[in-house]
């Protein structure tokens, strides 16, 4: 980090979020997506629940291209690890309705 008088200059990198449509997270993971240090790399698990015309060849080839696995016709939930940039990207499409960030699941009831 630079500073110059009272001007903070942060890296470049802080400035991924630009064109994030953050409607479409949920609050966990617009709170996770601000921990992430390196955008390009994919550490965010999470849910992308797609609209029913999410069935578009350019809609699965964007999925398989982000490293979204088992993308199949009729499939309207899909989980991935991917990066804040994916994030991003799959965010400002219209057949995506949400993404959700995976929560670990805890035990319940203990013996």
């Amino acid at each position: 980090m630079l500073i110059i008088g009272q001007l903070f200059c942060l890296p470049l990198l802080t400035y991924w979020k630009v064109y994030m449509n953050y409607q479409k997270l949920d609050t966990a993971l617009a709170v996770a997506l601000n921990n992430v240090d390196n955008p390009q790399e994919p550490s965010l698990n999470v849910f992308i629940h797609t609209k029913e015309d999410a069935e578009s060849t350019d809609a699965t080839a964007m999925l398989e291209n982000l490293g979204v696995p088992n993308v199949a016709p009729g499939k309207d939930v899909f989980t991935a690890t991917l990066s804040p940039n994916a994030i991003s990207q799959l965010s400002e499409q219209p057949w995506v309705q949400s993404i959700r960030l995976s929560q670990k699941m805890r035990l319940l009831y203990r013996r």
